[in-house]
């Protein structure tokens, strides 16, 4: 939070006030070396836990550093897209012109229910996949991928036995009730939810920190079948 008195009426509010450091330290928009996928810098893989995709799609994107890392680094074309009025205003002052990178300001279930688009990949950077029920958010995800495509996403290690949604008084407990979730599934959890979507070669695992008393990261991976038609030729982002 940019100040802890803050109090904000919405959730778009909320995380508008995410990372409000960013770029200070280099005069501008923040480095985009790698893709960061853990909460320790450096840690953990980069653009190849996507596997090359030619077109991906990040959802709950906030400052769009992972889009632009991606497209930078492997050419892929990249749709960001973020509901906080507040962080897609500064990602569009940073990259709205970057090569490759297509910036929305729109809420992820509602785009993904209505756009005609199709995606070699749909990832969630810490995004969406933490803080939307996965019983909602996985069919919309698997109905925007072509055959074969994946799902990967990352969050924070959950930590028994406090598993499923899990609240965040985004105002404190002494200030207007504002509940933000946190969707917190163990890796089995989490495998039985692909599985039931109809996700395939499913990988759900904890990535530890980089020393072993850290709290670790939650990565997984699933992939859409190969034998689902979606919306034929000339698929793209």
């Amino acid at each position: 939070m940019s100040d802890s008195n803050e109090q904000f009426a919405n959730p778009q509010e909320y995380w508008g006030s995410f990372w409000p450091s960013a770029g200070e330290d280099t005069g501008g928009a923040p480095p985009v070396e790698r893709m960061n996928w853990t909460q320790y810098p450096g840690h953990g893989p980069s653009t190849d836990f996507l596997q090359n995709p030619r077109t991906a799609l990040e959802i709950g994107a906030a400052t769009c550093v992972a889009g632009v890392a991606l497209a930078r680094l492997t050419g892929a074309e990249v749709t960001c897209v973020d509901f906080s009025a507040t962080q897609m205003e500064r990602a569009r002052r940073w990259w709205g012109s970057e090569p490759g990178v297509t910036l929305v300001e729109a809420d992820v279930l509602a785009f993904l229910a209505t756009t005609g688009r199709f995606w070699d990949c749909i990832y969630s950077d810490w995004g969406a996949a933490f803080f939307i029920d996965p019983e909602v958010l996985l069919p919309l995800v698997l109905a925007r991928l072509t055959p074969g495509g994946l799902f990967a996403f990352s969050s924070v290690e959950p930590l028994p036995p406090c598993y499923g949604p899990q609240i965040l008084y985004g105002n404190g407990y002494r200030g207007h009730a504002l509940a933000i979730v946190r969707w917190m599934l163990s890796p089995d959890q989490w495998t039985q939810a692909l599985q039931q979507h109809g996700f395939e070669h499913i990988d759900v695992h904890v990535l530890p920190g980089p020393d072993g008393d850290l709290v670790g990261t939650l990565m997984g991976r699933g992939y859409a079948p190969t034998d689902v038609p979606t919306g034929g030729p000339g698929m793209s982002a």
